[in-house]
Formats: structure tokens, C-alpha cells, sequence
């Protein structure tokens, strides 16, 4: 399917490459938080598609996602992989839970 000129990754079946959206965080007092006291973000911007899972038929499933999308995925899903100095995920598409409507 379709792949992000930013990365070399083809993910495979129903996997998808997200890179997670940082946000600088705040307390409410106004004390902006290091990058060890943060939470794992959990909001991120598709950069590549795998073809889709095959169904019991053998069918491809299309992905509901496209490249671009910004979602919200599980906590603690996927898997960490850096390339060209760039963090990023890669994850099932079961483990995002929702696209992000701006």
C-alpha cells in the first residue's frame, strides 16, 4: 500500500508505521515536565500502511486508516524501532482505537 516518503519501512499485512505526536507537558501550576517524567504518548500520525490482514476466505481486509491519519493507539502497543535517527512505531491496526478528527 502506501508509504511515507520520511521512512524506508514497508509494513507487512495489518501493521502500520506511526510516528507518536510529542506534546510538551504542563502542570497545572505551570511547571512544564522533562521528557522522563512524561507519559508514552499515545497519539500519532501514520507514515506507512501495510496491504491488510487476510480474512478466514483468504481475502485482503483493506485497512480502515490511510497515511496521514492522525490516531490514538493503546497504551502499550507496538513495537519501538528507530531508523534514520527517527523514533517510531510499528503496530497492529487492531491497536489503534480511534482516528483523531481536527
Amino acid at each position: 500500500m502506501a508509504t511515507a516518503k520520511s521512512t524506508r519501512v514497508q509494513p507487512l499485512a495489518d501493521r502500520l508505521v506511526i510516528r507518536a505526536n510529542e506534546r510538551e507537558e504542563i502542570t497545572i501550576s505551570g511547571i512544564v515536565l522533562p521528557d522522563t517524567a512524561k507519559e508514552k504518548p499515545q497519539e500519532g500520525t501514520i507514515l506507512a500502511i501495510g496491504p491488510g490482514r487476510l480474512n478466514d476466505k483468504g481475502e485482503r481486509v483493506k485497512p480502515e486508516v490511510k497515511v496521514g491519519d492522525v490516531v490514538l493507539y493503546a497504551k502499550y502497543a507496538g513495537t519501538e524501532i528507530k531508523i534514520d535517527g527517527e523514533d517510531l512505531l510499528i503496530l497492529k491496526e487492531t491497536d489503534v482505537l480511534a482516528i483523531v478528527n481536527k
